[in-house]
């Protein structure tokens, strides 16, 4: 049986970064379709017990550095522990890819996930800028028209409904993998949502 996985994700997560580059190309083996869904997490912590990282604990704030340390490392991509715009808006990004995978489809919405967590993480620089918005939609072949047609009130809607779907699934974190409506959480989770793609 052919699967699909629902990918929810913030484009501003070093979490989501860390595992973009491996998931895309486990869906391109396994030829698993996807869609891509980037959410609100500002809107699913309060309902999941979950924190901003600007309010939990020093330990907490100080042990998150050392793992993305560690993960850069293993996984030997580059990464920029405290990036120069972090924290940074995510709606504005989430949005514009929200709007790509509704007019050009959800690869195009991949690559342009890929494109602007790396921006984030790698590049250092600020996705909350229409900007660097509209030079990463250049950089990634999709059409200028997006990051217009990112502030109508369909695309909100779209996104709205990502998040409340992610609510419904009891996702809490980012990034999150959903196959058969079986949660995986984290990209330190790949190798058991490769283990059911691969089934």
């Amino acid at each position: 049986m052919r699967r699909t996985v629902d990918y929810y994700f913030v484009p501003q997560s070093p979490w989501a970064y860390l595992g973009h580059a491996r998931f895309a190309a486990l869906l391109r083996e396994t030829g698993t379709p996807v869609r891509v869904r980037p959410m609100d997490l500002g809107k699913i912590f309060p309902l999941s017990g979950g924190l901003p990282l600007q309010k939990r604990a020093p330990q907490r704030q100080a042990y998150r550095l050392l793992e993305l340390r560690r993960f850069s490392e293993a996984l030997d991509i580059p990464l920029h522990p405290e990036p120069r715009f972090f924290p940074v808006a995510g709606d504005p990004a989430a949005r514009l890819i929200t709007a790509v995978a509704q007019h050009d489809g959800d690869e195009a919405a991949m690559r342009l996930t890929g494109a602007v967590l790396a921006a984030v993480w790698a590049q250092q620089r600020d996705i909350a800028d229409d900007a660097t918005l509209a030079a990463l939609l250049a950089e990634t072949g999709l059409d200028a028209a997006r990051l217009a047609q990112s502030r109508q009130p369909e695309v909100q809607a779209r996104y709205d409904g990502h998040t409340q779907a992610a609510i419904d699934l009891s996702v809490f974190g980012a990034p999150s993998y959903v196959i058969d409506g079986e949660l995986f959480w984290g990209q330190d989770r790949l190798d058991f949502v490769a283990r059911r793609l691969r089934a």
